[in-house]
């Protein structure tokens, strides 16, 4: 496993946003472990949340695009942050867009969008911060491609949980990607953040023991995409 892969998990785990327990997911599946991102509150924590999705949409997709979209709402502060961060470490100007819950109908910005306005031709790369079921795509891929003549490059989100979607079968990235046609993938998968804290000390104590190794493994008897 890369090097800025083990970084981000341990990353995850220290900012309190990657947690292990039980949890009643908002599908209702109760779950051994979850992720939410908008516990990333400070400056220095978004920086490294930026410099880690930079790296992974580099090493994923090249430099090839023109613009990071970010779903509302966690999807804005996440595009912002990323671009930031490619323009310090690969010197790209990369625009970021996201779209509007409530479409805006005065000012000079008004409209379903802020940021930069979506041209023909512009190449796009989605960024979210985890997929569980693929709902959000439903409304934002529609919206994007209607915008203006784009190609969407992919998606890029955090975490992959690796569950299994609406579909029953597959995950809900492979989901999106066969539905829309376009790849998808994540900084990390939760195979990659079992294996890698299983019986390691992380922050100063063992994440993943024994018993919560068993109750993730149960969960993907259970809830796990089919390869």
């Amino acid at each position: 496993m890369e090097a800025y892969k083990q970084e981000f998990i341990e990353f995850m785990v220290a900012s309190d946003v990657l947690k292990f327990g039980d949890f009643t997911l908002k599908s209702g599946r109760r779950s051994p472990f979850f992720m939410n991102a908008g516990g990333y509150v400070t400056g220095s924590q978004l920086k490294k949340l930026g410099e880690y999705y930079a790296r992974a949409i580099h090493e994923t997709y090249g430099d090839d695009f023109d613009v990071l979209f970010g779903p509302a709402y966690k999807g804005i502060p996440l595009s912002v942050v990323t671009a930031v961060a490619y323009s310090e470490l690969y010197g790209r100007e990369i625009r970021y867009c996201s779209d509007r819950k409530e479409e805006k109908d005065h000012g000079a910005d008004k409209g379903s969008f802020l940021g930069s306005r979506l041209k023909d031709g512009d190449r796009v790369v989605m960024i979210e911060d985890v997929t569980t079921s693929g709902k959000s795509m439903e409304e934002t891929v529609p919206k994007v491609r209607g915008a203006a003549d784009v190609t969407i490059v992919g998606l890029m989100v955090s975490l992959d949980r690796m569950e299994v979607g609406k579909g029953g079968v597959k995950c809900a990235l492979d989901e999106v990607s066969d539905l829309y046609g376009f790849k998808t993938s994540a900084i990390v998968t939760m195979a990659e953040v079992t294996e890698y804290l299983y019986n390691r000390p992380c922050c100063g104590r063992i994440v993943i023991d024994d018993e919560i190794r068993r109750a993730i493994d149960a969960y993907y008897e259970v809830y796990g995409a089919k390869a």
